[in-house]
């Protein structure tokens, strides 16, 4: 099930950005020849009475399209229709039917974020002292046990907080290294089915989290506060300006090898939409809005054949005040298809590398 509910939610976001394209189209007057989901060689198409849109679906899921008379200058149309055709309105009419499918995008991710908080209220996270259900690693795997009730550590008692510092008073010998282990040994008492047990365990250095560590997570408590319309908007918004500042900080991070191994692929999208579904609607749904937001942001990247690139060119004939002659929108259009290429090739590569180590693809 989890497989088709991903197709479906993949699915239902091509369609919602392609709809954006074609009603914008219609309300500006443009001629809508063909309405599709998924790419060529169509199985299944069909033209209503009266109508100049021929509507289908394709045999290979990888997207979807509206095909528009007149896309681009070179074609030659009879001027019954030509006078509809797309290249030859003016540049606001282009702007908006180009941008409609992005701004769709972005409603369909604010929606699905003012959904869930609505429903939900802000959730926010506190640390309790148990031991959390998280696999436990050493020196605590084999002694401590999910559940532990976390009493003190070294006759220090209280916070979450206040435990780790202490247990970060336990130093390695000579210089910091990940793994090392303290020369001390922290003195951990716990309650453990109405029992107090006492353990001796040396804390080891935790280069990720840069500090000393047993080798357990804690466990949270996660407290709903309801929102109203207001509320759930804002919130929404912020969680959208959230995800928008974190895409450009990956793109900004292509070029360094690191960066290029965070970038995922259609592949790594599909998969990672499934495995949420197997875990509940509410993660599915946040990970939809959040693929629908970066769809949207990669989109307006002023480069052909991407939506921005058609949006850069009109604002560029406005200023101009004449239309941009049609080899120079050509030639410069190389440079999106290349790096469209790149990101492409980048993203499966990490998919398939992904898939084939074993390593998969994590939900956190």
């Amino acid at each position: 099930m989890s497989w088709f509910l991903a197709f479906a939610g993949f699915a239902l976001l091509i369609i919602l950005h392609e709809f954006g394209h074609f009603a914008a189209a219609k309300l500006t007057g443009m001629r809508v020849e063909r309405f599709a989901l998924f790419f060529p060689p169509l199985i299944l198409k069909w033209k209503p009475k009266n109508s100049e849109t021929t509507y289908g679906i394709g045999a290979i899921p990888l997207g979807g399209y509206v095909k528009i008379t007149g896309m681009t200058a070179a074609e030659e149309l009879p001027e019954d229709v030509a006078y509809r055709a797309y290249h030859r309105q003016k540049p606001w009419k282009r702007i908006v039917v180009i941008a409609a499918g992005p701004a769709m995008n972005v409603l369909v991710a604010f929606l699905i974020f003012f959904a869930l908080f609505l429903a939900q209220g802000k959730v926010t996270v506190t640390p309790v002292s148990k031991v959390a259900k998280a696999e436990l690693v050493a020196p605590a795997k084999g002694v401590l046990q999910p559940g532990d009730k976390i009493v003190s550590v070294d006759g220090v008692s209280g916070s979450p907080d206040r435990i780790r510092k202490q247990i970060s008073t336990h130093r390695c010998a000579g210089a910091v290294s990940d793994g090392c282990q303290a020369t001390t040994a922290a003195t951990i008492t716990v309650q453990r089915n109405g029992r107090t047990l006492t353990f001796h365990l040396k804390p080891r250095y935790d280069a990720s989290q840069k500090l000393m560590r047993i080798g357990f997570a804690y466990d949270q408590v996660q407290h709903a506060h309801p929102l109203g319309v207001g509320g759930a908007a804002k919130e929404s918004v912020n969680a959208m300006w959230f995800v928008t500042s974190r895409t450009f900080s990956a793109l900004a991070r292509i070029f360094t090898p690191e960066g290029r191994k965070q970038i995922s692929g259609v592949v790594g999208s599909y998969e990672t939409t499934r495995q949420a579904f197997t875990l509940n609607t509410e993660t599915a749904l946040r990970i939809l809005a959040i693929i629908s937001l970066s769809l949207a942001i990669v989109n307006l990247f002023p480069f052909l054949p991407l939506d921005g690139g058609h949006i850069f060119w009109a604002v560029a004939e406005k200023v101009r005040g004449r239309a941009i002659p049609f080899r120079v929108i050509e030639r410069a259009s190389i440079v999106g298809f290349v790096l469209i290429m790149f990101l492409f090739v980048i993203g499966l590569s990490n998919d398939i590398g992904r898939l084939t180590s074993g390593e998969g693809f994590h939900l956190r």
